[in-house]
């Protein structure tokens, strides 16, 4: 217990100060992202970081297990590079009983990768695409910059503004273009104002000047039109698309168990390899962090991170396999985890010859 619980605060420690730099690195990037995408612009400072909170809070079941990966490597690290391994050897502890607690250890965070990836991911998904589809069809015309294009998310509305004196203030050059039922509307406008605003949603109706209006029926050209008007007042929202679609990764872990989309497998099936990979990654850390004679702690490092880069890169290929129907459910993304568990086998089978070498030679040197 006391071996046991030694372990538990040396992993401990490094693991939650792993996790809180990756996600403090995360949810910088994320912040800063959405701030570079000029259709956050329009978004209120406090959605942008709730976008941001829910980003972070999806990307745990990836943080998680290459955190726990990299605090078993630097901690095992330490105790071989301070010796203390060799001290628990010699009063007795087999190297089973570092990996029984390594387990332990896992096992609990391998529970709580679960019911992130279960429960968590989807419901942050799903929150996240309400707020964005909610975004794209607020418009706040005097938040505008010109020179960019403003885009819906679903593209049925885009906005250019050729230029503006001050910030607020009318603008000149206006580009909308809309699609209202099947129809699509274009209109360019000499110049625009927007009016007084009318609710507290940021929505802002705008007043064209010297307005050129194309209706356009692609199914039937004969019925498009077109209309000039010298002035206009228009509400930039009033063609809003219908409720956001369907997305697999904001779908129920129930609907996605009883899919046979391949999308939806590949979603199931990720969900699923989370805690699996929390275990093996954390188990790999183990024979990974063993140094030789006049090694430094973090000599085992440049191999870890090859060794987690590959294993990353083939489960999302995988994925992505399984998404388009180019490999069969079985084995589907398990392909990954399947290579991993035979390298972390390999790997303690190496070490378990190793140890029972040592074992011999101590033996033999002690007898007369």
């Amino acid at each position: 217990m006391i071996i046991n619980e030694y372990l538990a605060r040396e992993i401990g420690r490094p693991f939650a100060v792993i996790l809180a730099v990756l996600c403090a690195l995360f949810g910088g990037y994320s912040i800063s992202s959405s701030l570079a995408d000029p259709a956050n612009g329009l978004l209120p400072a406090s959605v942008i970081f709730e976008l941001a909170g829910l980003k972070l809070l999806i990307s745990q079941d990836v943080l998680i297990p290459i955190a726990l990966y990299f605090a078993v490597l630097l901690s095992f690290s330490r105790l071989h590079a301070d010796r203390e391994i060799t001290a628990m050897q010699a009063l007795g502890a087999s190297p089973m009983r570092a990996v029984r607690a390594v387990l332990g250890i896992a096992t609990v965070t391998a529970l709580a990768v679960c019911a992130m990836a279960m429960l968590a991911r989807p419901w942050a998904y799903g929150t996240s695409h309400r707020i964005t589809w909610l975004g794209a069809t607020r418009v706040d015309l005097s938040a505008m910059q010109p020179g960019i294009f403003y885009a819906s998310q679903d593209g049925g509305r885009v906005i250019f503004l050729s230029q503006r004196a001050r910030h607020g203030g009318p603008a000149s050059g206006v580009f909308v273009r809309r699609k209202v039922g099947n129809h699509t509307e274009v209109i360019f406008a000499q110049s625009a104002i927007p009016l007084p605003q009318s609710d507290g949603a940021g929505q802002r109706e705008v007043y064209l000047f010297n307005a050129h209006v194309y209706e356009i029926d692609p199914a039937n050209p004969q019925n498009s039109q077109s209309l000039d008007a010298q002035g206009l007042k228009l509400d930039p929202a009033s063609a809003k698309g219908g409720t956001p679609g369907y997305s697999p990764v904001a779908a129920s872990t129930a609907h996605l168990a009883t899919s046979s989309a391949p999308r939806d497998i590949a979603e199931w099936q990720w969900r699923l390899s989370t805690p699996v990979s929390t275990l093996l990654l954390a188990l790999m850390g183990i024979p990974l962090s063993r140094t030789e004679a006049r090694q430094g702690r973090f000599a085992r490092f440049g191999p870890a991170i090859l060794i987690y880069a590959g294993y990353y890169l083939l489960c999302t290929s995988a994925r992505t396999w399984v998404e388009h129907g180019q490999i069969a459910p079985c084995p589907g993304i398990w392909w990954g985890p399947m290579v991993l568990a035979v390298l972390v086998l390999a790997a303690f089978k190496e070490r378990a010859i190793r140890f029972r070498l040592a074992r011999l030679t101590a033996r033999r040197a002690a007898m007369p």
